[in-house]
């Protein structure tokens, strides 16, 4: 797979409108379409076969299944399934999750690491047919065997910030997701760890419009949680890391930490602008490490947003 621009279906898409989501993006000439397992709203696996079965060429994301939250051999029949009905159109993310939702739900490990490791070599072996018995902290099979592995492996992607679970991806996956904001400074940190190869799929807030105040008000809602602690990976090689901390200890509520936002700081942490505006931030993102653009629609019309976004992309 060459670079690509994808986009997000917004985690709070009704089931309903969740096709013609899919099929305007198809429509719009997006490569991929990456759909969200935000606790408790739309679960990973039935969205996907679900846009899947109502589009013919894009290529389905999932970003991301918690490793936690899923046996590995009942996730690996799932996604047999999915890859086995729709070969070569699916890619598969699985990551930590995040703790505050898990924790809600009672499965969030004492060793996170640990979890993921052992989740990602069970999935993986059994996508690939063999047969799996495996006694380890947190994952146990025994003599384990898909009757009908894909013929067609769905890459198996992984969705983490720090550096070990970096490490990590490097060792066990066909790549990574990285949540937002991504920028060249936290692409650097990334490559760091994983090598200069493995392919990344970057997530980014994202706004085109001519008129540049518009986008950044558009995006602001977006990026709006990105100061709390789970997110300091993303910011700490920032050159305005210290100012933003200062700038989050003094607004501790979402909204007006968002509202605060310098307007320089706002262009670094998302892709906004005008439509050679936004190309010009991919093409450094791009060159900083980005293998995968994944763009998140901003504002509240979603399908308005995607029409938008559809305008940095290379004329068909």
């Amino acid at each position: 797979m060459g670079r690509t621009i994808g986009v997000v279906m917004p985690g709070d898409t009704r089931p309903a409108d969740m096709t013609a989501y899919a099929r305007r993006a198809e429509d719009l000439g997006f490569d991929t379409l990456w759909v969200v397992e935000d606790c408790f709203l739309g679960g990973g696996i039935a969205q996907t076969v679900a846009v899947l079965g109502e589009t013919s060429t894009i290529t389905v994301g999932i970003g991301i299944l918690p490793a936690a939250a899923r046996n590995p051999a009942f996730a690996a029949m799932e996604l047999a399934t999915v890859a086995g009905l729709y070969p070569g159109r699916v890619v598969v993310g699985i990551g930590h999750g995040m703790p505050g939702w898990l924790r809600q739900a009672g499965v969030w490990p004492s060793s996170p690491l640990t979890m993921l490791r052992e989740t990602l070599q069970a999935v993986g072996s059994l996508l690939r047919g063999e047969a799996v018995t495996v006694s380890g902290r947190y994952v146990s099979l025994a003599n384990v065997q898909l009757a009908h592995p894909p013929e067609v492996l769905p890459p198996i992607v992984v969705g983490v910030r720090g550096p070990r679970s970096l490490v990590l991806a490097a060792e066990l996956a066909d790549g990574v997701v990285l949540a937002e904001p991504v920028t060249p400074e936290y692409l650097g940190f990334v490559r760091e760890h994983i090598g200069p190869d493995l392919p990344i799929h970057a997530y980014n807030v994202a706004a085109v419009d001519d008129d540049a105040d518009q986008a950044r008000r558009a995006v602001r809602a977006g990026l709006s949680w990105i100061g709390d602690a789970d997110w300091a990976p993303h910011i700490q090689a920032l050159p305005f890391a210290a100012e933003f901390a200062d700038l989050r200890r003094r607004h501790t509520r979402r909204a007006d930490f968002a509202a605060a936002l310098p307007d320089e700081w706002v262009d670094q942490l998302a892709v906004i602008g005008t439509p050679h505006a936004a190309r010009d931030r991919l093409a450094r993102l791009d060159d900083a490490g980005s293998s995968h653009a994944v763009l998140i629609p901003a504002g509240p019309d979603a399908l308005g947003a995607l029409t938008s976004l559809a305008k940095i992309l290379p004329a068909r």
